[in-house]
């Protein structure tokens, strides 16, 4: 998953990074309200953590401004313990949810978990497409009952594609998913990591469209 963290005091924005991280999402941040609302209107994200007391411009008016604009992603606003307005005006403003400083790891990954699983277009931590399955919470990978071992860039890639199987995505698409946003994006490596990928999926998993990309589809017909 993509997610964008909206959090200006360093060392708590380096720490959400990396848990997020190592829990398997690709994660861009933001550090002031005006780049945040940008970066929610112009890039796509499955959900966003974001923090209320933000410079040049508050929490409250970026949700705002997303939601009046349609967007539509799960927010988790983070706000100051015993702020009980701050939270009823997040959640009248269109949050998801909230979660009051300080808080453990643990619980706002879960939290973000259960997230994305009522509001995705997903209702389950789980994709399959035929004999492949894909365990988001657990970032797990079985192809007919056999576990597959993936390096978190391949993960990330097969992850998207079994999202949206069936539908042809861009390599370029594919790099902005699984690098952060400061990072050198190189859309060529993408072929490297389908190629990996599919001398462990079963033949055929993988398809190529000619300039557009690949998608993903389920050899036995039984896409669920």
């Amino acid at each position: 998953m993509r997610i964008l963290v909206i959090e200006d005091e360093p060392t708590l924005c380096a720490q959400l990074v990396q848990a997020l991280r190592q829990a398997g999402h690709t994660v861009e941040t933001a550090s002031d309200g005006a780049t945040a609302q940008y970066l929610g209107e112009v890039e796509d994200f499955d959900a966003a953590v974001l923090d209320l007391g933000l410079p040049v411009r508050d929490g409250l008016t970026v949700l705002r401004a997303w939601r009046g604009q349609g967007r539509s992603m799960p927010v988790m606003i983070l706000t100051a313990r015993g702020a009980w307005h701050e939270k009823v005006a997040g959640m009248d403003a269109g949050a998801d949810d909230y979660l009051s400083k300080p808080f453990h790891m643990e619980e706002l990954l879960a939290r973000l978990r259960a997230l994305l699983r009522r509001l995705g277009p997903h209702a389950s931590a789980q994709w399959q497409c035929g004999p492949i399955v894909l365990d988001s919470s657990q970032a797990r990978v079985s192809v007919a009952g056999q576990a597959l071992s993936l390096t978190s860039h391949e993960f990330k890639v097969l992850a998207l594609l079994m999202q949206r199987m069936g539908t042809v995505i861009s390599r370029t698409e594919l790099s902005e998913h699984i690098y952060p946003q400061d990072s050198d994006r190189d859309s060529n490596t993408i072929e490297v990591f389908v190629g990996r990928l599919r001398k462990k999926l079963p033949p055929g998993s993988i398809e190529t469209v000619r300039g557009l990309g690949y998608r993903l589809v389920d050899t036995r017909q039984t896409c669920a």
